[in-house]
């Protein structure tokens, strides 16, 4: 008796588990499994803004033209340049993050230039500092390349702004975004423009995406 009981016992169990897991079924059940996705393609989320395809398209475009440029890429000795958000407003309908888009072009201009252009970290000048005072101090020796009189100043900045212009249409709910990337290079003596850039684009949409 007390075998069979046992025997039974483990019956329900298993069948109380089968049908648990019956009910939750698979791990994506409730949603969708992840899959890896081309970034220089257009995903299957997608709204009227920016996206990461955009932020790619945009930043070789602006790479291949800045390298273009003689007084960007073909001075010797070569241009010192500052590439970052700083000056880098987005004005759109859209919060994006800046830096997405700055980053990834200087690090292709970068290493697309191969010296022709020589870039000023100067988001990292409180780390240099700090480095400075620890040499000049003593506490640490100046390691192999010397010492400067100063940081390295800069010849250009990038500078620029994200703009936008929406329509909804309030019967059948399409919205529609013209968006507006500018990139330019400022001479940091003169405040001359030596170079201009644009990206342009337009979508519309039944439901927009919610951009984060």
């Amino acid at each position: 008796m007390q075998i069979t009981t046992r025997k039974m016992a483990l019956a329900l169990a298993s069948a109380l588990l089968s049908g648990c897991m019956a009910t939750t079924g698979g791990p994506y059940d409730s949603g969708a499994a992840p899959q890896r996705l081309d970034p220089a393609q257009r995903g299957p989320v997608g709204g009227v803004g920016i996206e990461g395809n955009d932020i790619i398209a945009m930043t070789d475009m602006m790479m291949r033209d800045m390298l273009g440029n003689a007084q960007l890429a073909a001075r010797s000795p070569a241009a010192r340049i500052i590439v970052d958000g700083e000056f880098f407003s987005n004005e759109s309908m859209q919060p994006i993050n800046k830096n997405a888009i700055t980053d990834r072009l200087r690090v292709g201009l970068n290493r697309a230039s191969q010296g022709r252009m020589v870039f000023d970290g100067r988001q990292y000048s409180n780390m240099v500092q700090q480095e400075r005072e620890l040499k000049r101090a003593g506490a640490v020796d100046v390691g192999t390349t010397g010492l400067t009189k100063a940081q390295a100043g800069a010849d250009f900045r990038l500078g620029g702004r994200i703009s936008s212009v929406d329509a909804r249409n309030t019967k059948t709910g399409l919205q529609q975004r013209y968006n507006q990337i500018v990139f330019e290079m400022i001479d940091l003596e003169s405040g001359v423009l030596v170079w201009s850039g644009m990206y342009e684009f337009a979508r519309s949409a039944a439901d927009d995406v919610v951009y984060r």
